[in-house]
């Protein structure tokens, strides 16, 4: 097996960081579009659109390219969703993790380290909402590394770092698509205390789900 060493972040590792960020959330592309697709509002747009252009052309070709249009339409909205999100994850803060992480207290960022290359990423900070809370934040193991416990490990390090810091619990967000996060988190030990809709317009009527998980940590070196 690969030697896999989890460290903290060095300054050298931004790029490999970025790229693999940028790489994992596209990955979600698919699975978002597929989610609207089978939306009932989505669906209802689509039956619509091709009845009404059936009765009015008696043709078969113009309602076929129409929805066809609108699936495409569709799945550019959900790749101009992702790309905003992904600059604005690295302005906000994978642009400067030093900064925004090692030099801040309560905060760390880690990467795990295959003989020199960066493999994968996971970073903690206080919970902005929860005082007694570290924040799980930026979990992304490279495709071809995967299954192999490396994201497994990156959860450890964050509770270990949770409770070595003296705080109680360590929370995280995902989305609906993240279907494989999910299975992680809750392997291992999280639990899921709310669902809520993104508040933007686009996400709201396509239904598009976080879900927010807490682990709790006590100090004799046990996840509850």
């Amino acid at each position: 097996m690969t030697n896999i060493q989890i460290r903290k972040f060095q300054d050298e590792d931004a790029e490999a960081v970025k790229e693999m960020f940028t790489l994992g959330m596209s990955e979600h592309i698919p699975s978002s579009f597929m989610h609207i697709l089978k939306q009932p509002p989505t669906q209802m747009l689509l039956m619509c659109t091709f009845c009404a252009l059936m009765a009015s052309s008696k043709s078969f070709l113009l309602p076929i390219l129409a929805v066809t249009l609108l699936l495409a339409g569709t799945r550019q909205m959900v790749v101009y969703m992702f790309k905003q999100y992904i600059d604005t994850s690295l302005r906000k803060d994978l642009n400067n993790i030093s900064e925004t992480y090692l030099k801040q207290k309560d905060s760390c960022f880690w990467v795990a380290d295959s003989d020199g290359r960066v493999v994968g990423t996971v970073a903690c900070l206080p919970a902005e909402n929860a005082p007694e809370c570290l924040e799980l934040k930026r979990m992304s193991v490279k495709r071809s590394y995967r299954g192999m416990g490396i994201a497994k490990n990156l959860c450890r390090t964050v509770a270990d770092f949770t409770r070595d810091r003296g705080y109680s619990a360590v929370m995280l967000y995902t989305s609906v698509v993240q279907t494989d996060a999910q299975k992680l988190y809750e392997h291992m030990g999280y639990r899921k205390i709310r669902e809520f809709v993104v508040p933007e317009f686009v996400a709201k009527i396509t239904n598009f789900t976080l879900f927010e998980y807490r682990l709790d940590v006590d100090k004799d070196g046990k996840s509850d």
